[in-house]
């Protein structure tokens, strides 16, 4: 995982809350589901989407299925910088007007056009995220919807990571 510190990206303003790197990596590999942040719409709006994804270390890049169109794919032909952010154990603290979290977020680009390998891969990671029990029925359901989805990846530039614990 890249460093906290970096030209392209400011330094994060709570240093005393930043988590360290194992602790981002655990809360990427265990989260179900992050806010993927698209650049703007036709309409110029932002467009932000709750998505489930699978985060590959081996790969350096979270990975993603869809459908084969839609405003998601639109914006990611014209702009493929994206940030994902993911939120963990959260608890709010009435009485001391706070809240306990914990968070990551990414920043990267996403590869739009996967070669079959890599939609497999990409297919596979996310059953095996998602229903490591059925990894064998799992390959026939990837076979019988391959064609019918799309599968993209976000190579990770930076990964930032805080919490107030």
């Amino acid at each position: 995982m890249e460093p906290q510190t970096n030209n392209k990206f400011p330094e994060i303003r709570r240093q005393n809350r930043i988590l360290e790197d194992l602790r981002a990596i655990e809360l990427l590999e265990t989260s179900l589901y992050g806010f993927l942040c698209l650049g703007e719409n036709e309409n110029g709006y932002t467009y932000g989407i709750p998505i489930s994804y699978a985060y590959d270390e081996a790969r350096n890049c979270l990975h993603f299925h869809c459908a084969t169109e839609g405003q998601k794919l639109e914006i990611l032909k014209h702009q493929n910088k994206v940030s994902f952010c993911v939120v963990k154990n959260v608890q709010t603290i009435s009485h001391k007007f706070s809240t306990l979290y914990e968070s990551v977020i990414v920043f990267g680009t996403a590869d739009m056009d996967p070669c079959d390998e890599d939609k497999r891969t990409a297919l596979r990671e996310l059953v095996k995220k998602y229903s490591p029990d059925y990894l064998e029925s799992g390959e026939t359901y990837i076979e019988n919807a391959f064609h019918k989805v799309h599968t993209f990846k976000i190579t990770i530039e930076h990964i930032t990571a805080k919490g107030n614990k």
